[in-house]
């Protein structure tokens, strides 16, 4: 299966320039002879979407969404977006399209809210691991902090996961200086595919943004004490930068493919079959695993009496 992952930098809460961007990558991939185009996390909005997000969302059924499926005839694409539910729930997701049609929209499951994060503010988490078929292989669609809880991946594996599709939004000084979401990132990708014996796609966006405030309700009995805002206070706006770096790692573990950092670019590579054959039979990890065992285990520490 031929792969692009490309690392865009897109227009903050602009879903229509993005739209068009990540269209005219499509048809550019599909020329190409690609199978699949894989964009960033929020590739359609920008991370920062702040109070705004209601104004940047899509449901399944708008034109938008249309659009980017029907610009998948004869290729695939997975891409990040704000989905709105038809119960008007709010999703950070990844629209997984396939020759014209919109199969789903996996949504991301683990939502941060530490350091600059505030995704639970905005975003409802999702309920399913979820693997799909397509070119022969088993693919699992994961989104950023997804990959930071082990129990998720353990459970595409179990669904015979050959790959995961990793889209992300990484941003350097987000938590603290002493932390490096760069090395970080390298060395997750890198973990899963040689323990898992997979091959790991990792879509990450470039550019720059100032986080949208949120404004805050001050109560009466404590205002004059934030600001002179008699009302409200505002989060204090800085700039953060995402990084790029986007990648693909093959079943040993090792980066066979790499995108520039601090800039848009695209990377084009195969995902084989025969390497993960090679690669299963040579190092078998999963073997013996016994996800019987596994449940039976979880179902003791979670409901054993004291």
């Amino acid at each position: 299966m031929k792969v692009a992952v490309y690392q865009t930098e897109p227009t903050l809460l602009e879903v229509q320039t993005n739209l068009e961007e990540v269209i005219d990558k499509i048809h550019h991939g599909r020329e190409a002879g690609v199978h699949l185009s894989v964009f960033p996390e929020l590739a359609l909005t920008g991370y920062f979407v702040g109070p705004r997000y209601p104004d940047a969302a899509l449901r399944m059924d708008s034109k938008e969404i249309k659009r980017l499926a029907e610009a998948t005839k004869g290729t695939g694409a997975i891409v990040g977006f704000i989905e709105e539910s038809h119960s008007m729930n709010f999703y950070n997701s990844a629209l997984v399209a396939i020759d014209g049609t919109a199969l789903f929209a996996y949504r991301k499951l683990n939502l941060p809210n530490y350091g600059v994060f505030e995704e639970r503010k905005c975003f409802s988490n999702g309920k399913q691991v979820k693997v799909f078929q397509y070119q022969g292989l088993n693919l699992a669609v994961f989104i950023c902090n997804d990959l930071w809880h082990p129990s998720l991946p353990y459970l595409a594996v179990c669904q015979k996961a050959d790959a995961f599709i990793t889209i992300i939004n990484s941003t350097e000084g987000a938590l603290s200086d002493e932390f490096s979401n760069i090395e970080s990132w390298e060395i997750i990708t890198k973990f899963y595919a040689r323990v898992f014996g997979i091959y790991v796609i990792c879509a990450s966006r470039v550019g720059k943004e100032s986080m949208n405030s949120w404004e805050i309700q001050v109560p009466e009995t404590v205002r004059g004490l934030f600001s002179n805002d008699p009302g409200t206070v505002s989060t204090q706006k800085r700039e953060y930068r995402f990084w790029g770096g986007s990648e693909i790692i093959n079943p040993y573990g090792k980066q066979v493919y790499k995108a520039a950092y601090d800039e848009p670019d695209e990377i084009i590579g195969n995902i084989e079959r025969d390497v993960l054959r090679k690669k299963k039979i040579m190092l078998p990890y999963l073997r013996n695993d016994d996800p019987y065992f596994t449940h039976r285990e979880l179902s003791r520490i979670l409901f054993r009496k004291n």
